[in-house]
Order: structure tokens, then C-alpha cells, then sequence
């Protein structure tokens, strides 16, 4: 998002249960898509609930299993939708099936990011944002 999205959108990733480091699976994924990587950590999403936190107008849920959590309340409520997307850090196999699953689950991101990027933010209604953005979260990519 931070990529092709700029320069109207700056992103930001967090989650609810931050691991400490950030997975070299998912740093080869970026670097494979010529993305940068420097500055990268694990989070809380908890940083992003806080009064000092940036201003934040979506949030996008994208594991499947943050869908049966509870998020924080955030400032300024911004329009939230789930992306449900499998998890590539529970995934347990070989190498070649680790990676598999980040990059399936880069994939399915990156479409969903297009999409949600070609709809006419300017021009629609905040309900209808709403209404798009959980369509794309809906959208399944491959043979999901």
C-alpha cells in the first residue's frame, strides 16, 4: 500500500499478538517485489490505539483469525473491514511450502490492495466505501 498507493495513503502493520521480529519469509516476499524493507518491525496494534498514534482512516483485518478477535477502539473511527487471508506464520511443512503460503498470501494482499486503489474514493460516499472495501475482502484470488 505504501508503494502504489502513495502518495495518498501511508500504511501501517501491527497485530494483536506481535511476535518480536519480523519473518524472513515475508522480508524476502517484499524484496522479491523490489519493495523496501528497511525500518520494519513487529508491532502491537495496541502503538496504534494510543492518543499520539497517526491519524488512521482504514483498517484492514487480514488474518483469519482477527476476525474472531477483539480490536481496540480507534481513534477517530476509521472504516474497518476484514480481509481474511490463511495465516502464512501458522503454516507448518517444508521450506518450499512455508514459502509458499507467503507468497499466496502476498498475492491475494497485492490484489486486494489494486482493487481497493482503483475504487473512486473521491467520489463516493463513506457507506459505499465501506461497502467496497468489504466486497475486495470478500474477493478470492487463485484457487482459495
Amino acid at each position: 500500500m505504501n508503494y502504489k498507493g502513495r502518495p495518498t495513503f501511508t500504511a501501517y502493520s501491527a497485530g494483536s499478538h506481535p511476535s518480536g521480529e519480523v519473518r524472513p519469509e515475508a522480508i524476502a516476499e517484499l524484496k522479491n517485489a523490489h519493495l523496501p524493507t528497511d525500518g520494519l518491525r513487529s508491532k502491537s496494534w495496541d502503538e496504534f490505539a494510543r492518543a499520539d498514534a497517526p491519524k488512521i482512516d482504514f483498517v484492514f483485518t487480514v488474518c483469519d483469525n482477527a476476525a474472531k478477535e477483539t480490536c481496540p477502539i480507534w481513534p477517530g473511527q476509521p472504516l474497518t473491514a476484514h480481509w481474511g487471508v490463511p495465516d502464512p506464520a501458522a503454516v507448518r511443512g517444508t521450506r518450499e511450502e512455508i514459502k509458499r503460503a507467503y507468497r499466496e498470501a502476498f498475492l491475494t494482499l497485492e490484489r486486494r490492495i489494486d482493487l481497493f486503489l482503483a475504487l473512486p474514493l473521491a467520489t463516493i460516499d463513506k457507506l459505499a466505501i465501506k461497502n467496497e472495501i468489504d466486497r475486495i475482502g470478500r474477493h478470492k484470488i487463485g484457487n482459495q
